[in-house]
């Protein structure tokens, strides 16, 4: 993996762009935590620093915790736990030294087109945190030994083979990834509702921040958007809405030089004081303060 310097154009956390090591398959590498860790000390890399990975990670533990953040949200991991990080997210790793584990870092393009559909994988909305339990976790952890052994066995298979294998042993990993219960029950599909409320909630989050304006242009009342946005995700329609907005006002801030009072405007605040005082309820700081938090690590990020 290798960091693409964007920081001339405006992009302050810089971009990783997947790069396969010498002598493996492109589009996917397993590594543990040590080698990791091992890697990073080799390169002067500080993996606290924020990054935008431009490919997949699949994180589990095997023993210690490790507090990762991913898009400015903190999600805490036991052995057994997975993460998974999207392309494009904002990665913070957390402190590696009392954790081992297992990542699998992979390009959209590597598991079978069908596979990428069932796996959801392009879904930016997709639950960051599992934790299997059972036979679920047993047969992750089956899966993830089987892709790391046969990863690391190349030229023991003609390479067409080995490819061809690691591909298969990857898609059963995330689709059983992918189709984890959530607490409380098994995962379904999104209600229609739901899917609606929030396909409209990403086109005009920047137009409005009403409930009731999504619920006249869509046909229901503001009770049942919300009772499908809490059935969805666990929160009311107006704080998917505001975490919305927050989510985008922060990327703004961490990946531009855009003023806070242009960032605002793009946003739909009457003024940047409106945008201030909002931001703060919601994030905790004001926005001049969150940008220099987030960009004080980017700087010592080199790649890994």
């Amino acid at each position: 993996m290798k960091v693409k310097n964007r920081h001339e154009a405006g992009q302050a956390i810089p971009e990783v762009a997947f790069a396969a090591p010498v002598g493996t398959p492109a589009g996917l590498e397993v590594i543990s935590l040590a080698e990791l860790r091992a890697r990073a000390r080799a390169r002067g890399t500080d993996l606290g620093a924020p990054q935008r990975p431009g490919f997949h990670h699949v994180l589990t533990l095997t023993s210690g915790r490790l507090r990762q953040r991913v898009d400015f949200t903190e999600y805490v991991l036991d052995p057994g736990a997975w993460l998974w990080v999207r392309p494009g997210q904002v990665l913070q790793w957390g402190d590696l030294a009392a954790a081992e584990g297992i990542l699998v870092v992979f390009e959209r393009a590597f598991p079978d087109a069908a596979t990428v559909e069932a796996a959801r994988v392009d879904d930016p909305h997709a639950r960051v945190l599992r934790a299997p339990a059972g036979e679920d976790a047993e047969a992750l952890r089956l899966a993830a030994a089987h892709l790391e052994h046969e990863f690391r066995t190349l030229g023991r298979l003609p390479l067409d083979a080995h490819l061809a294998v690691l591909r298969r042993l990857l898609d059963v990993l995330i689709l059983r990834v992918a189709h984890l219960e959530a607490p409380g029950g098994p995962v379904g599909e999104p209600g229609k509702t739901f899917l609606r409320f929030r396909e409209a909630v990403e086109r005009d989050f920047a137009r409005t921040r009403r409930v009731d304006d999504y619920a006249a242009a869509l046909g229901y009342s503001t009770r049942t958007l919300s009772r499908a946005t809490l059935d969805a995700v666990g929160v009311g329609a107006k704080e998917f809405i505001d975490r919305r907005v927050v989510l985008e006002a922060k990327r703004l801030l961490a990946h531009t030089d855009l003023a806070a009072a242009r960032i605002a405007a793009q946003l739909g605040f009457s003024s940047a004081t409106n945008f201030a005082k909002y931001f703060h309820q919601r994030a905790g700081l004001a926005p001049i303060a969150f940008r220099e938090a987030v960009r004080g690590r980017a700087d010592g990020v080199r790649g890994i």
